[in-house]
């Protein structure tokens, strides 16, 4: 067990460059996970805004203008156990930066070519406010998460009643603390006995099953049945074999 936690890679996407509150906290639960962790700043390490050119959708992602500058925070991410989302709160939502980014994979949505992988993965939403809006926060970077297929996803939500790390109480840092321990255990445990998805993942996968055998679609019919997924085969079983 302890050789397979050992093993784990943790990439956060941090959504904005600045490195406060919501950095500190994903840090700290990257590092309670344990083993190999990569960050990458918003808008810092990629600032494209989406053309809606569609190329994605209806030819292939490699086709996106900004496919190139994109390709390594997609390579982070699909080499990664677990998948860590933060973001400040910006007038109730995610960042412009957060947002942008995750515009860039709308194509790996269920709805059109999931990434396999995605679904023997865990993913966490992080946020922080002064007061108020974390749920709405953490709702826009879940989204994408379990659309993409995530299999497990958690949401840390906190307000810290301040603007910067050391401002904050130290009896609510002990709090915050306890809370991503436990969630460090419950990711590392679940890593362990092999990560499968939620019923309700499996759920839309089996409805997006349905859409593709209309065939709405040419190039995501021909991804699905490239690998399987309109006969027997699942993305979560390569994994398991389950």
């Amino acid at each position: 067990m302890v050789k397979m936690i050992d093993k784990m890679k943790t990439v956060i996407i941090h959504g904005q460059s600045h490195q406060g509150t919501t950095c500190h906290i994903a840090r700290a639960l990257a590092e309670k996970i344990g083993g190999d962790t990569k960050e990458f700043f918003l808008p810092r390490d990629f600032d494209a805004f989406c053309t809606g050119c569609t190329a994605c959708f209806m030819v292939s992602e490699r086709k996106c203008p900004h496919y190139q500058a994109l390709a390594p925070i997609t390579n982070a991410i699909d080499a990664a156990d677990v998948i860590i989302l933060a973001s400040p709160v910006y007038v109730y939502h995610a960042t412009g930066a957060m947002k942008a980014f995750l515009d860039h994979y709308g194509y790996r949505w269920m709805v059109h070519s999931p990434e396999p992988t995605m679904f023997m993965k865990q993913g966490v939403c992080i946020s922080t406010a002064a007061g108020a809006g974390m749920k709405s926060t953490n709702r826009d970077m879940a989204d994408s998460l379990f659309y993409w297929g995530v299999a497990r996803i958690y949401k840390v939500g906190m307000a810290v009643a301040a603007t910067n790390w050391d401002m904050i109480r130290d009896k609510k840092k002990a709090t915050l603390d306890r809370k991503i321990s436990r969630l460090a255990r419950q990711i590392r445990d679940r890593h362990a006995r092999g990560v499968q998805p939620a019923i309700k993942t499996k759920a839309l996968f089996s409805v997006m099953r349905l859409v593709q055998k209309k065939g709405w679609n040419e190039r995501d019919v021909r991804y699905w049945k490239e690998h399987g997924w309109l006969g027997r085969e699942r993305p979560w079983k390569a994994s398991h074999g389950v």
